[in-house]
């Protein structure tokens, strides 16, 4: 028997959805390693990296909530969670990146390593010209496979950078799924860190599948007491933690360099943009659905 994941269903009456947004603040203290929404928008799944985190944010949100929430605690386990997906998941095409579980491969047309000639889906007018490129990815409990909004933003923002050559910094990588895309685009170098060991061995069988090891190397880190710097620094976080960490994330990028950052919802957009803008200058900003996009040029000299 593979890995059990501790886990909560929290139902949230989806007539108040203030309430939802309340309740992922809630979470953000327990650093849940995901928070899923399934097709019942009235249930989030939130995903944690022990039992005793997961029985601490039970606790909490009871303690906040009562009666307003009801939440449930289980366990999923990581193999029959992938099991599932190989029936649910299809490539994901987001401008020239083409995001694909292993079991689609066959139908796809590849013309060499990492790209393909013909990806059902593609666009057109997105790829310009260009072969799409692949990044495979094995779906487990480090999540990252292209099918949360908050994914395909940074995914999109990453290929609007001048990214050949530059070294980059996937901070919270689960999958590897950014880093593993930035060398595809040409990155000289790209680093994951991660809390969660299941989701950096998750992040080494990706980068092997996809041929890139040479470039990239994922390591279990936590951002806040790291020294290395990065010309691209990508943060798909919480809304919460990047508030917070707004100062020591500015600080990993180096001068005239990027930080792109997700993870944040509309409602959360002014505090986490307001706390960025004193260490970095705002590049852009994307949406999808409820979910925001940012990218900062560094102003260090």
């Amino acid at each position: 028997m593979g890995k059990a994941w501790p886990a909560l269903d929290i139902h949230v009456p989806s007539c108040d959805p203030q309430l939802a947004e309340l309740v992922l603040a809630e979470l953000d203290d327990f650093q849940p390693t995901a928070i899923q929404e399934p097709d019942d928008t009235s249930r989030l799944r939130a995903f944690f990296t022990s039992t005793a985190s997961r029985d601490a944010a039970a606790r909490a949100l009871a303690a906040s909530f009562g009666t307003h929430v009801f939440v449930e605690i289980i366990s999923i386990e990581d193999e029959d969670w992938a099991a599932r997906s190989q029936a649910q998941l299809q490539p994901v095409t987001i401008g020239r990146i083409v995001v694909a579980p292993p079991w689609s491969l066959p139908g796809l047309v590849g013309s060499g390593p990492g790209t393909l000639g013909t990806v059902p889906g593609s666009d057109p007018r997105t790829v310009r010209g260009s072969d799409p490129i692949v990044v495979v990815i094995q779906p487990s409990m480090g999540f990252g496979t292209g099918h949360h909004a908050t994914t395909r933003l940074m995914l999109r923002a990453v290929q609007q950078l001048p990214i050949a050559n530059q070294n980059v910094l996937d901070v919270g990588c689960g999958s590897g799924v950014l880093a593993i895309a930035a060398i595809k685009l040409g990155a000289r170098s790209a680093v994951g860190i991660d809390v969660d060991p299941d989701a950096l061995a998750n992040a080494r069988e990706n980068a092997a599948l996809n041929e890139v090891g040479d470039h990239v190397r994922f390591e279990e880190s936590d951002f806040r007491t790291m020294s290395l710097r990065a010309d691209v620094v990508m943060a798909n976080l919480t809304g919460a933690l990047l508030e917070r960490s707004a100062a020591t994330l500015g600080d990993l990028v180096t001068p005239a360099g990027h930080l792109i950052v997700s993870g944040f919802m509309q409602t959360e957009a002014d505090a986490v943009t307001s706390a960025l803008n004193r260490v970095a200058d705002l590049d852009s900003i994307a949406q999808e659905e409820e979910w925001m996009c940012a990218t900062y040029r560094s102003c260090q000299t």
